[in-house]
């Protein structure tokens, strides 16, 4: 397929925004920051039965606030959203928010995922991981895979736990014409499949005995599935953009960036999932013509769906879960 990657491919393409991670290996969990100091127009799509967030719905139209200055990704389960709070202190701290009297309040949206059934269940991120993370928090190459808030996520789980395979951090970046560009970030930690669609393949799917996988979709529609609880399955997304958009767009942008979710996970937004989208405008370009937008649409499904088979693709094995791509060079082996 033709496309027009930037530099790096990586949500930090987009200027002004940065990311930064905290990890625990031990523990199989962490969280990410997504930067945007100077201040973003934002906006959310919260999809699936179970989700976790902080701040979303100050995100939709017809809500005073309009600009955020991050958004975090945490594993931990509830636990994790406190990691917002370790944001907020380090952005107070860099005079960072709305002004008020002698002091900042920083707008930081978070949304969380369940990664409490591997690693230890005791260790969650904290306020303190949170600050470490941004503090962490750069321009540049953005590490993928087993870090940040996909270090305990997994994926394909129609076979139950024992047969699920490692998620991950993913990223990408599509550029347009005129300067337009779409960045995504994506921790995917799916109880679904997970497809390339560019190759029309299957990735990541319940581990078979003997090596290969098991046909997790067939699984789940004829009413054999074994996979985990309501709950334990989230794909959290983040994209950014330089395009100058206005709430109700930006909102409108992640309802259709969903659309890369459910290209790259099999089945997805389900009773069980917490699948949330986050969008960040930074407004340096102006997006005027209809067929402008259409390109702004159409990369930013792109861009997700990229990310998502990245963060995938890019996992290493943790915790007694192989990844993807160890399980496959096994099956051949």
């Amino acid at each position: 397929m033709s496309t027009a990657h930037t530099a790096l491919d990586a949500i930090t393409d987009v200027p002004g925004i940065k990311v930064g991670h905290w990890t625990n290996r031990r523990a199989a969990t962490g969280c990410t920051v997504v930067l945007c100091a100077e201040g973003a127009v934002g906006g959310v799509d919260v999809r699936g039965g179970a989700p976790g967030t902080r701040e979303t719905d100050l995100l939709r139209p017809g809500r005073l606030v309009d600009r955020v200055h991050a958004v975090v990704l945490a594993g931990g389960s509830a636990f994790g959203l406190d990691a917002a709070s370790g944001v907020m202190r380090y952005l107070e701290e860099q005079g960072v928010g709305y002004a008020y009297s002698d002091s900042h309040v920083p707008i930081v949206p978070a949304a969380i995922l369940f990664d409490l059934g591997i690693g230890s269940s005791r260790v969650r991120p904290t306020a303190d991981s949170g600050y470490k993370a941004a503090q962490r928090a750069k321009g540049g190459a953005v590490a993928q895979g087993s870090v940040g808030a996909g270090t305990g996520a997994t994926v394909a789980k129609a076979a139950g736990m024992e047969r699920c395979l490692k998620g991950g951090l993913g990223t990408a970046c599509e550029a347009g014409a005129g300067g337009l560009l779409v960045g995504a970030l994506a921790a995917v930690n799916a109880g679904g499949d997970i497809i390339d669609p560019d190759r029309g393949r299957v990735i990541a799917a319940p581990r078979a005995d003997g090596g290969g996988f098991q046909d997790g979709w067939e699984l789940i529609r004829s009413g054999r599935a074994a996979g985990p609880e309501a709950g334990e399955n989230t794909t959290l997304m983040v994209v950014a953009t330089n395009a100058r958009l206005g709430k109700e767009w930006t909102n409108r942008l992640a309802s259709i960036a969903q659309d890369g979710c459910a290209r790259a996970v099999r089945p997805a937004h389900t009773m069980g999932d917490g699948d949330i989208v986050f969008v960040l405008a930074t407004g340096e370009l102006a997006v005027d013509e209809p067929a402008a937008y259409r390109a702004l649409e159409a990369m930013t499904v792109r861009a997700v769906e990229r990310a998502i088979v990245r963060g995938v693709l890019s996992a290493t094995g943790l915790a007694g879960v192989p990844s993807a791509q160890e399980w496959t060079a096994q099956s051949i082996g």
